[in-house]
């Protein structure tokens, strides 16, 4: 993207370049929703691959001069997206992000907390750090309403909007004609409570609903660590089916507009699937996708619920498969809408 002379520099942080797909989904609609009047400079796991991705300016995240050099140069400080200011994963993610964000406000940085999901924070020192830093920002919008409850009850006033990636713009995966239709999209996550024995049970209905379906079955890792719990499950499962990874956000979206059913764990792929008229089948480990199945109405259970009887689980998909329906245009297009008006925000300040 070709920027403004004398355009304005804002500094984009977030968890990028870790190959997750969702918060690289969340780091390209900030930059297709950044007014061209500001060059983004984005901290990154890696930025190399996030230069060459993106055509965009990129720091190491964790190397302290060239971010302290960046803070000298850039008008704004945007934390982009996800759930940063949480402790469940990581006691260090309010630190580090916080951390910054404060820093950014020391320097003289306009800040902007953009479509944030906020906590679970457990600690105290999480809770006050969080406060203290959506305090100083210029502007905040959330993405859901719990985080925008919590912030109400700090004194706070964020715009509420659906999730960014409701708005990103998809291309063509011209590869996924290659796979044979129907299909079905899966997309799980380790998880304490996903126990090898509900593995093993949610392993066994896929095959049997495969069988009675006749459909191409897809295994999608959103993130590296993803990916061996997609090879394993792929490894039981008869052909057709694949385990598609390392495809970029725009691509891995418009997969799903060729997919009849989703059964996801990750947040962002259901809301892919949702978004690409998919129907969906959620299995939540966070309050954020157990929000998400309340108001989209998709149907699931809580990790821990996951039934022991896979004929059970097999009966659940089959009745979805058959009489379930996704979004309709207008469901999508009121989500896309809604979800523009974080770019509203952006315009507003920038």
């Amino acid at each position: 993207m070709e920027y403004q002379s004398g355009s304005k520099k804002a500094i984009l942080c977030g968890y990028y370049g870790r190959d997750n797909v969702g918060d690289d989904a969340l780091l390209m609609t900030l930059i297709q929703m950044l007014p061209e009047t500001v060059q983004p400079l984005v901290l990154s796991a890696n930025p190399q691959q996030t230069r060459e991705r993106l055509q965009v300016e990129a720091i190491p995240n964790r190397s302290a001069f060239p971010i302290l050099d960046a803070f000298k140069k850039a008008d704004y400080f945007i934390w982009g997206g996800g759930s940063l200011m949480q402790d469940v994963t990581s006691f260090r993610n309010p630190i580090y992000y916080g951390g910054l964000m404060a820093l950014a406000q020391q320097k003289g940085l306009k800040t902007i907390a953009w479509a944030q999901g906020i906590g679970p924070l457990r600690s105290r020192f999480s809770q006050w750090l969080t406060r203290k830093t959506l305090i100083g920002c210029e502007e905040i919008s959330v993405r859901d309403r719990a985080s925008a409850k919590l912030l109400s009850s700090w004194g706070l006033s964020p715009l509420i909007a659906p999730d960014p990636v409701w708005a990103l713009e998809s291309e063509s995966f011209p590869k996924l004609w290659e796979l044979p239709a129907p299909r079905i999209a899966v997309t799980l996550r380790e998880h304490s409570q996903l126990t090898t024995e509900k593995i093993k049970v949610l392993t066994q209905a896929l095959i049997s609903f495969q069988k009675a379906t006749e459909t191409c079955i897809l295994l999608l890792p959103f993130q590296p660590k993803d990916y061996p719990l997609a090879a394993a499950i792929a490894s039981q499962i008869p052909e057709p089916k694949a385990v598609i990874s390392g495809e970029t956000p725009t691509r891995l979206k418009r997969l799903f507009r060729g997919v009849e059913m989703a059964i996801g764990m990750r947040y962002h792929s259901l809301i892919m699937a949702a978004s690409e008229e998919c129907r969906c089948f959620a299995i939540s480990y966070d309050p954020k996708i157990s929000q998400l199945m309340t108001e989209l109405e998709i149907p699931g259970w809580e990790v821990a619920d996951i039934p022991d009887d896979s004929k059970l689980i097999t009966k659940l998909w089959l009745d979805h498969y058959a009489n379930g329906e996704g979004l309709s245009l207008d469901q999508i297009q009121s989500q896309r809408d809604r979800a523009l008006m974080h770019q509203d925000l952006l315009l507003e300040l920038i």
